[in-house]
């Protein structure tokens, strides 16, 4: 047998003993808004290998709206959604055995138009506010108790509220045609890019409010169920999750090869994107419940059951714990 021959037969059996262990892996779905910022974060994964690194392989099924994607996961269509905490705590008070792994703390803020001579929220009264969501977007009732408690006003009857999806406040805004806009973290980095002046980020409000601003809002929801047959598969999950966000905090070229996904029309709105991305990381540590409890009271007394439904305390086995 040449040399050559051997070679040859060597790296085939390679290749095969690869293909084997690749088709070994099982494979997790996840089910995600198809411009959401988490596909940032997922394509680093399956970019870098991070998921076969820890003996998965991720699947990224885009849908175009955020109901869609937990219909798909209610469904058993995918194994991951994203979503909110409080939404999570909802589905377990209703018996859906849901748990949260955390992905971002990003928050928004209250932007006004360059040139305002706002300085607090105090000043927006009998102004009009352009809010991204609906009456319970969590960032507007955290700012609300905020001007309720250091300024004594409700921003409710005090303010006219205009509601609307994250893009239309944006150009909205954009336009001037609001004393102030509250929108996604990532729309509030295009609005400062564009020339907008933050009057009050909804994590200092927060903070104000004896909540802890470290606690992350978003994440990743795993069925119990997952947790339980495979806790391996949930594990590398949360480490690949990890990963990917510790090489988007240190690697400027990690971001170069995303910005055609992110959607940024100049180098101010990449460079903001980027930052308020990785100002977004959760630390490593486990979630403040006391401070979570605390954020559950403050939306079931502003935003009622129509956000919280029959939730009245944080349910156990909420945050993913790792072990």
């Amino acid at each position: 047998m040449t040399d050559f021959r051997r070679i040859l037969l060597a790296a085939t059996a390679l290749l095969v003993s690869a293909g084997a262990a690749l088709a070994e892996m099982p494979v997790l779905k996840a089910a995600v808004l198809k411009t959401g910022t988490v596909n940032w974060e997922l394509d680093t994964i399956t970019h870098f290998g991070l998921d076969s690194d820890n003996g998965f392989s991720l699947e990224v099924l885009p849908f175009a709206g955020n109901p869609a994607t937990r219909v798909a996961f209610q469904g058993d269509e995918a194994d991951v959604v994203v979503a909110d905490w409080l939404w999570v705590a909802r589905q377990r008070a209703e018996g859906k055995d849901y748990v949260f792994i955390p992905y971002s703390k990003s928050v928004g803020g209250l932007l006004v138009p360059d040139g305002s001579n706002a300085e607090s929220l105090a000043d927006l009264a009998g102004g009009k506010i352009g809010i991204a969501g609906g009456p319970t977007d969590k960032s507007w009732l955290i700012l609300r108790a905020y001007a309720e408690q250091k300024h004594g006003i409700d921003l409710a009857t005090e303010t006219e509220q205009v509601f609307g999806a994250p893009p239309l406040i944006f150009k909205t805004a954009l336009g001037g045609d609001f004393s102030g806009a509250i929108n996604f973290w990532h729309f509030q980095a295009k609005m400062e890019a564009a020339g907008m002046r933050k009057l009050v980020d909804v994590s200092e409000a927060a903070k104000a409010l004896g909540l802890n601003p470290e606690t992350p809002l978003l994440g990743y929801v795993i069925k119990g169920d997952l947790l339980r047959s495979d806790p391996d598969l949930a594990a590398g999950f949360a480490r690949a999750s990890r990963a990917a966000k510790e090489r988007l905090a240190g690697d400027d070229a990690a971001w170069d090869r995303l910005r055609d996904r992110m959607n940024a029309k100049s180098d101010a709105e990449f460079e903001s994107l980027k930052a308020g991305f990785i100002a977004g990381i959760p630390g490593a540590g486990g979630i403040d419940e006391d401070s979570a409890a605390r954020m559950l009271d403050l939306m079931a007394r502003l935003g009622g059951r129509d956000l919280v439904g029959s939730v009245t305390e944080l349910p156990a086995g909420l945050f993913y714990s790792g072990s």
